[in-house]
């Protein structure tokens, strides 16, 4: 995935921090299987990692484009 806009960065952007709210949310959590709830944490985590890599990358070529 590349971001090809600012309107795809913002877009991006709002997913992180819901991305990052529902980790929150996850790693508070009490009850259940334990192993299922590490397991979906550690894949919100990836998807964190790569939102904020594509962001990274986005804004490092922002400014040869303006």
């Amino acid at each position: 995935m590349n971001l090809r806009s600012e309107r795809e960065l913002a877009n991006t952007k709002k997913k992180l921090a819901r991305l990052e709210a529902l980790r929150a949310a996850h790693e508070n959590e009490t009850g259940g299987d334990e192993e299922l709830r590490e397991m979906t944490t550690d894949s919100i985590s990836r998807l964190i990692n790569q939102l904020k890599e594509e962001i990274a990358r986005y804004e490092a070529r922002a400014p040869a484009r303006r």
